[in-house]
């Protein structure tokens, strides 16, 4: 059975992503599961640094302009790291990977999109902060180009806000 895939609806256009429930179980899975509830449906974009990557699914990002943007978690809580040893995924651009807070165990509803190849997040390399891919860009990736060319302000957030209206998955 083919990986299922996710639609991003966003203020810019649309994007699609296979999601890997077949290498990353529980981070899939975890995604799956926010994105059936709806619970990404109206956030924005809250971090935007052009040659590293955009990151998205504060549920405080609802409004744009919220000092709390990039603080929050998922309703469902944190997930448990997954570190499988035959799904050693690069951060390379295109993929979406969980946003940690760079603690074990601290994943929760938050990704970003590389836009580079960020090798040293990967979880396998040594370092601190490790962030398990668990999906690719399969089109759209001009709409990613885009939202990461984005102006932003001191704090790396849009000054145009870029919203995602819907995220609608497609079972494989």
């Amino acid at each position: 059975m083919a990986n299922p895939t996710a639609t991003f609806e966003t203020s810019l256009g649309n994007f699609d992503v296979e999601l890997y429930t077949d290498k990353m179980p529980l981070t899939a899975g975890n995604f799956l599961k926010l994105a059936k509830s709806g619970f990404y449906d109206g956030l924005h974009f809250h971090r935007v640094i052009k040659g590293f990557m955009i990151q998205f699914g504060c549920p405080h990002s609802r409004d744009p302009n919220s000092t709390r943007a990039g603080t929050g978690d998922s309703p469902e809580g944190r997930i448990k790291d997954e570190h499988p040893a035959d799904a050693k995924l690069s951060n390379e651009p295109g993929t979406i990977a969980m946003a940690n807070t760079g603690q074990p165990n601290s994943g929760s509803c938050q990704f970003f999109i590389n836009t580079v190849h960020n090798a040293y997040l990967d979880w396998f390399t040594p370092g601190q902060s490790k962030h398990p891919v668990f999906g690719k860009i399969t089109s759209g990736l001009e709409v990613v180009r885009q939202i990461e060319g984005t102006a932003t302000d001191g704090r790396d957030r849009p000054k145009t806000p870029v919203q995602v209206k819907k995220v609608t998955v497609h079972e494989g």
